[in-house]
């Protein structure tokens, strides 16, 4: 058994960026391991470490030499090899010498082409101390790095310039130049409670030196857990409950290497001031949590995490409410000015902010969700006035002094706007709303004329950047329009909309009067909204080819679609499921062979055998149930009745041969098949569950 070691890996750097830092130290794990994989070295635990100045990784039991290898190279024929007085040819010589070897040494082996010589050689592994070097440098290659950094006079790049690098095999360095620097066992603590450099002894101690010596939590997910923590027991001792948003919580714990969690206050006078802005200061700028009172009201307290342990700790918060009160007073003139005017009053400035510049301007965009909101209102019943209201306010807070500081508050603000000039509370929800949902899994629009104004939004998006040739390409959105896209077939969906896609695709196309978007157009925008929901109905426990069998229909009111798969999803789960969709598959096959249109009268008298006439007996049976549950939107009941033709289907595909010599036997069982292939597709095409 080959003998096995730790390794260590520590990148040492200037503050890296706190949004990437995880996937940095993960990146860097996992091109470790595939190094190690490539290199046939077994290991054990994977431990990574990622802190505001290091990435580390930590292997244990890597094995610390390849195993031998044991190579077999093919020599020339035997009848190649030996002249006629048996004596070893010059394609044998030069063989055995390119092996290193004698002649003496090799060996025949028969094959169906003959008798070869072989040549069996015994490659021995390398050592893990000079695999390791390449391993490391091949994983940073392919990290993350969007815009790497160059520093000093040197050609060599990184996320952040690098000041030392621990390479470590067991207790020992592993001598090799990375990144421009020797690796040593040196790593060095906290920059100002240990700015010394400290000796790693071994690297399953690197976390505890680093603690212990160093003021480090090296390990993330420690680290966020004692930020968190600390958080609520400072709340605790505010009377308040701290909101801690993971988004923060993963930067704040980013950006601190030995965090210390304190509370600071700020003038209650900003509380006249919307609570989202006064949270988007203190979170945006500041990276502080806020506090929420026993009542549900925003305090005045928020908590700071600092990266220090320091011997002044009022000095800290005083710095730090000294900070945050010109960001406070900001949003406190944000909010002043802005309320000077109408919400209304910031419908010119929209004519000169470009949407699109094929498209038009932000005005531009308005116009068409008023067309577009009026008519979904008259679908779903809503009053049409007030949709056309909603939508003719809806982008009117990005021209706000507000959203300009924070954009993160579009839709917000303007419905606090339209709250404050009078609007009604219907068309003030729907400003905000129509933004939802903002992110997978956030909460849909609550009210028909929220979700009138969100499908319409989306849809003007989605069918003008598609219709410039602007659609996403690989992991290419720059226009969002894939979250677009699911976020209005989830509102369709979940809320039940009887709205058929297509022809709303259609209606959105007709608004955009400087554009001719054809029907293939329109055909492909369609087929882009409904892709979407595979991973969607992924997520939900769907297999792929349950969404596939619906989605090949060709269904485009969303609801409907959904009603099928759910059916489809039950049917699935039948014993029939298999065979039948195994048999659909085949009579798909069979009609595939023969020219359409395929033929539809079944002439009950050319019946030959017993099957076909069990056959057709029992679809006639149920196809009329079948039609009826269909048409009252019982998908599901449609394909269980259905499902009692497997046993004479079966014994139809044993018993008959479809494609028989004799013309109108064939024709007669090809017009049978198709019939009961209709059935079927009329709810789903089955055929892709089978296997």
């Amino acid at each position: 058994m080959q003998a096995q070691q730790d390794i260590l890996v520590e990148i040492g750097t200037e503050e890296l960026p706190p949004k990437s830092l995880q996937a940095l130290a993960k990146s860097l794990a996992t091109g470790l391991e595939v190094g190690l994989q490539q290199a046939n070295l077994n290991y054990g635990q994977v431990q990574v470490y990622a802190a505001p100045r290091r990435l580390a990784v930590w292997i244990a039991s890597v094995q610390t030499q390849q195993d031998d290898q044991t190579l077999e190279r093919k020599g020339p024929a035997l009848k190649a090899a030996y002249d006629q007085e048996g004596q070893p040819t010059k394609a044998l010589l030069g063989f055995a010498r390119s092996c290193g070897l004698d002649v003496s040494d090799l060996f025949t082996e028969e094959t169906d082409k003959g008798t070869w010589l072989m040549a069996r050689q015994v490659k021995p592994g390398a050592p893990l101390t000079s695999l390791l070097p390449g391993l490391v440098e091949q994983a940073l290659k392919h990290l993350p790095i969007p815009k790497p950094m160059r520093w000093g006079d040197s050609a060599i790049e990184f996320v952040r310039p690098v000041h030392w690098v621990v390479l470590m095999l067991g207790d020992q360095v592993v001598p090799a130049t990375i990144l421009g620097l020797p690796t040593g066992k040196t790593t060095r603590g906290h920059r100002f409670h240990a700015p010394q450099e400290i000796e790693i002894s071994l690297p399953s101690e690197y976390a505890l030196i680093l603690e212990e010596q160093g003021f480090v939590l090296a390990d993330f997910d420690q680290r966020r857990e004692r930020i968190c923590d600390q958080v609520e027991r400072v709340a605790d001792s505010l009377d308040a409950r701290p909101v801690i948003d993971e988004a923060l919580l993963d930067e704040v714990t980013a950006l601190n290497e030995w965090p210390h969690a304190l509370a600071g206050c700020f003038d209650e006078q900003f509380l006249q001031v919307p609570a989202e802005c006064l949270v988007s200061a203190m979170k945006g700028h500041q990276k502080f949590f806020h506090c929420i009172a026993p009542n549900g009201e925003l305090m005045a307290r928020f908590i700071t995490v600092s990266n220090i342990a320091s011997q002044n700790p009022a000095a800290v918060v005083s710095g730090n409410e000294r900070v945050i009160r010109p960001r406070l007073s900001d949003a406190q003139f944000f909010w002043n000015q802005d309320l000077k005017q109408p919400l209304n009053a910031f419908l010119p400035a929209l004519e000169k902010v470009v949407f699109q510049q094929q498209l038009g301007t932000v005005a531009d965009k308005v116009a068409r969700l008023e067309q577009l909101a009026s008519e979904l209102a008259t679908e779903l019943n809503v009053e049409s006035a007030a949709a056309q209201r909603a939508a003719r306010l809806a982008k009117c807070d990005l021209m706000s002094l507000m959203v300009g500081e924070f954009p993160e508050l579009q839709g917000t603000m303007g419905r606090y706007y339209a709250q404050h000039q009078g609007e009604s509370s219907a068309v003030a929800q729907a400003i905000e709303q129509h933004y939802w949902p903002r992110f997978a899994g956030d909460d849909l629009p609550q009210d028909a004329l929220d979700q009138i104004i969100a499908i319409a939004d989306r849809l003007d998006t989605i069918v003008g950047i598609y219709a410039i040739g602007q659609g996403p390409t690989g992991d290419k959105d720059p226009f969002a329009l894939r979250r677009a896209a699911l976020g209005l077939a989830r509102i369709i969906i979940e809320k039940d909309l009887p709205l058929d896609i297509a022809y709303w695709v259609e209606r959105a196309a007709e608004t955009y009067a400087q554009l001719q978007i054809n029907v293939e157009q329109q055909a492909e925008i369609v087929r882009f909204i409904v892709s979407r929901l595979k991973s969607y109905y992924q997520d939900e426990g769907v297999a792929a080819q349950v969404f596939d069998a619906v989605r090949d229909t060709g269904v485009t009111r969303l609801v409907e679609l959904n009603q099928r798969i759910q059916a489809v999803r039950h049917f699935a789960s039948l014993e029939q499921a298999e065979p039948l969709s195994a048999a659909n598959k085949r009579i798909a096959n069979i009609l595939k062979k023969v020219a359409q249109p395929w033929p539809d009268e079944v002439n009950e008298a050319l019946f030959e055998q017993n099957a076909e006439r069990a056959l057709w007996a029992a679809f006639c049976q149920v196809r009329a149930e079948s039609l009826a549950a269909m048409t009252q939107g019982d998908y599901q009941l449609a394909l269980v009745v259905l499902a009692v033709l497997r046993e004479p289907v079966d014994a139809f595909f044993d018993q008959v041969h479809v494609m028989t010599d004799n013309a109108q036997l064939q024709t007669n069982r090809i017009a049978m098949l198709n019939h009961i292939r209709q059935a079927f597709l009329a709810v789903a095409d089955i055929s892709r569950l089978a296997v």
